[in-house]
């Protein structure tokens, strides 16, 4: 049964405290993996794909007829939902572009910032219990958004060596150029790379358990990554006239997903608690994944009663967490307290799972506290920005003494130098 705990009484230590996303032997699983792949290249990812899927390929990239026949394979109204999903995703994923701008206010100077869209991405989309299409738009479409060239996609086959449609048809929809039958770290180390059949890319992003969260911190700075995703959470700060029923179904829909998961509740109404935490109970005895969201409640879970919402959002900020639902009279009032959150649902009618699917907002959110300094995925992790500068002779020359003073500060001649050979080269040219 979930813990039941008083916010003045328990130490934060308590409150904060997460599951640990680990695994015995992790590291040199990964280190092998890894090495096998960046020396052996395709013969090496068709190994692990045997020994770990079960699927001996014989190409590892889904074909045209693969994916152009995957759309005949999904209902109609599923495909009609993906679309509407994609279109959502897209409509808000649009408003996330930046402009170039420049700055020309003083004479002779010309200063300003371009952005440029990364040029290659891989997306690893988890294949268990199935390849999610939530995730190939979500990740996928912004990317295409920033103007990424390639994108190449990686989620592990079932034995037979098949992806499931509906993550092809989503794939589709979303703009991937390539699909790579293959998941886990021989997946990451085969994008980071490259082989004589997968390209070597700039960034990888999106989800995945263990192995492939530590193979993505293994290869960081080689390429880039999004961010090392621990176990899902949410966190509902519901007051005593929310439905329990509805606040202990929203905690169960991210306890499905892992053991590791935590679901938390932070009221101030003890009865809501009360009634909650036998509502978890009810429910959990229906649901097809009764063991992991049992394991989930039961060790990672936890209600906080405390005594006004304004110290309920107090708790949420501290624990910082993945999905804040603030089912309360009043949201868009109780927004501004909230300095800590991967993404947010207002009101009573606004459940997790709609961001998961439908919405547009994406649903790849920082985990484990780190939304105190980390933002959702979007356009922007798709992007680059550079600056530029230009200077005229006399707009350099009106400076000059003040950068070469500034240079000897630091005890950084060669950097002064720099300057005062343009007013040499100047001098000369003058003389003649």
């Amino acid at each position: 049964m979930i813990r039941l705990f008083d916010f003045d009484k328990v130490p934060t230590s308590e409150i904060l405290t997460r599951a640990i996303l680990a695994e015995e032997n992790v590291d040199a699983a990964v280190d092998a993996v890894l090495s096998a792949v960046q020396t052996e290249g395709d013969t090496a990812l068709r190994r692990f794909e045997k020994q770990f899927d079960g699927a001996e390929l014989d190409d590892l990239f889904v074909t045209r007829a693969e994916l152009d026949a995957a759309e005949s394979q999904v209902s109609p109204e599923l495909l009609e939902t993906l679309r509407q999903a994609a279109e959502n995703i897209r409509a808000f994923h649009a408003r996330q572009t930046h402009s170039d701008f420049i700055l020309a206010d003083k004479p002779g100077v010309v200063m300003g910032q371009r952005y440029t869209p990364i040029e290659s991405v891989g997306v690893c989309v988890p294949g268990t219990p199935v390849a999610f299409p939530s995730t190939v738009l979500m990740d996928v479409i912004p990317a295409k958004i920033a103007g990424v060239r390639e994108i190449i996609m990686a989620t592990p086959p079932a034995p037979d060596g098949t992806i499931a449609p509906a993550a092809l048809a989503a794939a589709k929809i979303a703009g991937v150029t390539k699909i790579l039958k293959c998941g886990g770290a021989q997946a990451v180390a085969a994008m980071a790379y490259g082989t004589q059949s997968v390209p070597k890319v700039d960034k990888i992003v999106g989800p995945g358990g263990v192995y492939v969260a530590a193979a993505k911190r293994k290869v960081f700075g080689l390429v880039s990554i999004d961010m090392i995703a621990g176990p899902s959470e949410i966190l509902v700060l519901a007051d005593g006239k929310s439905n329990p029923k509805w606040v202990a179904a929203d905690m169960l829909s991210q306890a499905e997903h892992d053991k590791l998961a935590s679901a938390v509740l932070v009221t101030d109404s003890r009865t809501l608690a009360e009634a909650v935490r036998d509502e978890l109970e009810i429910q959990l005895e229906s649901l097809p994944r009764k063991d992991v969201a049992r394991a989930s409640i039961d060790n990672n879970g936890k209600i906080i009663v405390t005594d006004s919402l304004e110290k309920a959002a107090e708790a949420a900020n501290r624990i910082a967490p993945e999905h804040l639902e603030l089912c309360v009279d009043e949201p868009f009032a109780l927004l501004p307290r909230i300095r800590n959150a991967g993404s947010i649902f207002l009101g009573r009618n606004a459940p997790e799972a709609l961001g998961d699917y439908f919405a547009g907002p994406n649903h790849t959110l920082p985990t484990s506290g780190t939304a105190r300094f980390s933002s959702p995925l979007s356009v922007d992790d798709f992007v680059k920005k550079s600056s530029f500068l230009y200077y005229t002779q006399e707009a350099l020359q009106a400076v000059s003494s003040q950068v070469q003073s500034f240079a000897r500060q630091e005890g950084l001649e060669a950097h002064a130098r720099a300057i005062a050979v343009r007013d040499g080269e100047r001098e000369k040219e003058d003389a003649r």
